[in-house]
Order: C-alpha cells, then structure tokens, then sequence
C-alpha cells in the first residue's frame, strides 16, 4: 500500500471536532458517574479533606503526564493516540500490549456507567428493580431488572456510536452544559439546606489511617478518576481546528473535573448528618440530597447523574472505539475492526464489540464497581507510563536536533515516573491502593486473553513492513520518522 492509499484510507475520519466539543468529550468523560456515585464510599475511606486533596493532587500529576500527550498530538495528529505514541517509542509489539491494556480501562469505564445507571434507578425505584433476584455476588444482590436496564443503555448508545458520528461531539457538549449547571444548582443550594453545618465534615481524614495514607489512597484512584483526558489525542484526526491546542483543552478539562470532584465531596460531606450515614446507605449523596432538598433536589441530582453517565458511555465508546479501528486498520489487531459502516462511516464493528463485552458487568452486581475501579486504573496508568516514556525517548536536549524540546523532554521524564509509581500503587500487595484478589484476577485473565491475541497474531505482525506500519498509524514514511528520531545522533556524529 502506498502512502496515497493510506490517505484516502484516513480520509473516512471526517474532520468535524471543534474545540469546545473535544474538551466536552474529555471533561464529560473523566467525570462520568464517578462524582456523584463515590463521593460517599471516599469520605469513608479517607475523609472528606483527604479526599479533596488527594483528587487535586491527582489532577496535578495528570497534568504532568498531559504534556506528553499534548506535545505528541502536535507532531502526530493521529487516531489511536497511545497506540500510536507506544508504535512511535518502541514498535509494534509494545504498542500491541500497551493499546490492549488501554482498551481494557476503557471497556471498564463504559461498564461502569451502565451499571451505575442501574444503581441510581435502583435508589430511585427501589421496589420496581427488586423483582427477578437471580443470585449474590460478594453479597449483593443482583437482579434481573437491573441488568436488563444497564444492557439497554448499552445498547442504546451503541447505535448512538454507530449512527451519530457526526453529532457525538454536540449531543457531548449539551450533555456537559445540562451537567454543570446541575452542579452549580447543588453546590450554591447546598448552603441553604436544611442539614448544612461544617462541622459535619469532620473528621477531615481517616483518623485511624492517618493523613497521608488516606490522601494517597485517593491520590492512586486518580488515573481512573481522570482518564478522559486522554480520549482528546484518540480523535485527533477528526479535529477541525490545529493540533497545538489539544494541551490547552486538556488541562481545561483536567481542571473543570477537578473541581467537580471537589465541589460534589464537601457537598456530600457537609450534608451529612451523622457519621452513621457513612455506613447506612446504599449511596451516600443521594441520601443526603434527599434529607436536604427532598424529591426536587433528588431530580436535579439524578439530572446530573444522567448527564455523567451519558457523557461516560459516549466518549468512551467514540475514543475506544478508534482505539480499535486504528490497531485494526494497522492490522495489529484483526482487520475486522477497521470496517467502516457503509453508509455512516463509523468503525461499527469495534463499537459492537466493545458493546458486547462490555454487556458481562451488569451480571457481576454493585461490588463489582470496586474491582473494575482498580482494572481499569492499571490499564490506563500503563498506557500513561508507555506513552511518557515514548515522549521522554523521542525529544531532546540537543539544541542541533530535530527534536529539541528540553521542557517536552522533562515534563516527560517525570511523567515517566508518575505514571511508574500510580502502577506501583495499584500492582503491589500492601500499598495504601493495591489491588483487590478479584482485580488481580481479572487483570491476569485479561492479559492471558491479550496473550493469546498476541500469539495468534504474532506471525502477521513479525512480516508487517515497517514503512506500511508508519504510514498507516503516524501517517509518515519509516525515512521521516528514522530522520526524525535518529536527528539527534546525526548530528552528534557529524560535530
């Protein structure tokens, strides 16, 4: 294939993104559920100050691993964001394993929202969801009803993914704009609530477990709580507007979920009449809200919900899905996944799939929630830490080479070693925010099932031309990108 044919190739992305509809789509996605869901489960498990700060903290070293993804985008506009940046660093068999621990973080999170939806029907509607009890998982109850609820919504943005393509990023915005108002209508009313009182943020932080251990416990979920951010360089071919400015939006909508996170802890911690409440509820914020406001504020709340969940479910479906269609397209995962609909040019068959898979976590029950929480933050936090090390790799102190870039080339390094210890955090056994057995489980089966991908392509991959391989994910030849990369040492040689 030469590289006109991977053009036309490319050319079925259309470029239709603007600005505010790529930061909709990274704010929308790192909020999703999470805000107003966990809010109750983090004031339990560190404190409502710990959690603040743990969550600023996080949004910070987030930042940090931004620049990379900022700088990378500028000089690859590319769908498939860090698989691309993994192929850019270290080829194709790092970007294989890389991309596919990614796209697992991302099925966890569309997983996540649907079976939320269910559970905030289930606090709404409690008598109409408990029908049709089917078993216990960890002792919760799952029933019939709340699956078929979750699997509809699902299904539902499935054809949302597949038809509207071309307004994903408005129907994202709307959803942000519906939410955010939302929160503001809570926050300010909060003060007026008949349950306010400061002191019932106290204890500020865990006081058994102390302040540092319970703010780097919230500090470790960061990489799930943010992950979004990254859903920006997954559609840079289809902005429409210059690539210089994917940074800007993305510290825009790491900051805008910062302070929702924020904003959604103390709200729930001050409406907390007593820390009985902690462990009395099924969801915190929503009794709370309740108490406070009664049925009107619970609406509001369940607006804001809503909105999370939906901007959740169709970021996550639009990134992943390109995820997909560009490892497809490159031929490192099957072909199969690069088919474009005929006549709505969407990737339909990673949609489908994603969907399908993703269709198995209403099945699991509440306590489910916690285990993918922490699969879906590794899957993520390695994607981070290859993609930093691919920037830290390609830019340069040398003022001679191509790749200049001594702040790029810093930010880097110290993404790098963010990124390591939020994997450090998570993978080993004792850490104030490993792994629970069932993650650990279900990572290792995950990474058995990306093995046996691997080794059923491995004999395609092996024989894949690196020139055809440059082309079709970074969109240059293998001489642009050996010039490139190898600019630095030419020039030491010829000095």
């Amino acid at each position: 294939m030469d590289k006109k044919d991977v053009q036309v190739d490319r050319g079925d992305l259309k470029q239709n993104l603007s600005e505010k509809f790529v930061w909709a789509i990274a704010y929308g996605s790192c909020i999703g559920w999470g805000a107003f869901i966990l809010p109750g489960d983090w004031i339990a498990k560190s404190g409502p100050m710990s959690s603040a700060i743990g969550l600023i903290i996080g949004a910070l070293l987030m930042i940090l691993i931004a620049v990379s993804y900022g700088a990378l985008v500028e000089r690859f506009p590319v769908s498939g964001g860090a698989f691309a940046f993994s192929f850019l660093g270290f080829g194709r068999y790092v970007s294989f394993f890389s991309s596919w621990f990614l796209t697992f973080g991302y099925i966890c999170v569309v997983a996540l929202n649907a079976t939320a939806f269910s559970l905030l029907i289930k606090f709404l509607l409690p008598d109409v969801l408990k029908t049709g009890k089917l078993y216990t998982v960890a002792g919760w109850d799952v029933y019939i009803t709340e699956i078929i609820i979750a699997s509809l919504l699902l299904i539902v943005f499935m054809f949302i993914a597949i038809v509207g393509a071309s307004v994903s990023g408005s129907l994202q915005y709307y959803f942000c704009v519906a939410m955010v108002i939302t929160i503001l209508l809570l926050f300010f009313g909060s003060f007026f609530g008949s349950n306010f009182s400061l002191e019932n943020l106290q204890p500020l932080t865990n006081e058994h477990s102390g302040w540092l251990t319970s703010i780097v416990a919230i500090v470790a979920v960061a990489p799930w709580a943010y992950v979004g951010f990254d859903n920006i360089p997954q559609t840079a071919e289809e902005f429409n507007f210059s690539p210089n400015k994917t940074f800007k939006l993305i510290v825009y909508s790491l900051l805008a979920a910062a302070i929702t996170y924020v904003v959604m802890i103390f709200f729930t911690g001050w409406l907390s009449t007593s820390s009985k409440s902690l462990n009395g509820n099924l969801w915190l914020t929503g009794a709370v809200t309740q108490e406070a406001f009664g049925y009107i504020g619970l609406a509001v709340l369940a607006i804001a919900i809503i909105m999370g969940i939906f901007t959740g479910l169709n970021g996550f479906l639009m990134s992943s899905s390109r995820l997909l269609f560009s490892m497809g397209r490159a031929g490192i995962m099957p072909t199969v996944f690069s088919k474009l609909h005929p006549r709505f040019k969407t990737p339909y068959v990673a949609i489908i799939f994603l969907v399908t898979i993703t269709l198995i976590a209403p099945w699991l029950g509440r306590t489910a929630l916690t285990w993918i929480v922490d699969m879906s933050s590794t899957g993520v936090s390695i994607a981070y830490f290859i993609t930093c090390l691919s920037a830290a790799k390609l830019f340069s102190y040398n003022k001679a080479s191509n790749t200049y870039g001594p702040v790029y080339k810093t930010f880097a390094i110290l993404g790098t070693i963010v990124s390591f210890i939020f994997l450090c955090l998570l993978l080993i056994p004792g850490s104030p925010a490993s792994l629970s057995i069932p993650s650990y489980i279900a990572l290792a089966g995950w990474l058995v099932i990306g093995l046996i991908f691997f080794f059923v392509r491995y004999p395609k991959l092996k024989q894949m031309d690196n020139d055809k391989l440059s082309q079709l994910i970074l969109n240059r030849t293998e001489d642009e990108l050996v010039d490139l990369i190898n600019e630095n040492k030419s020039t030491k040689a010829n000095q």
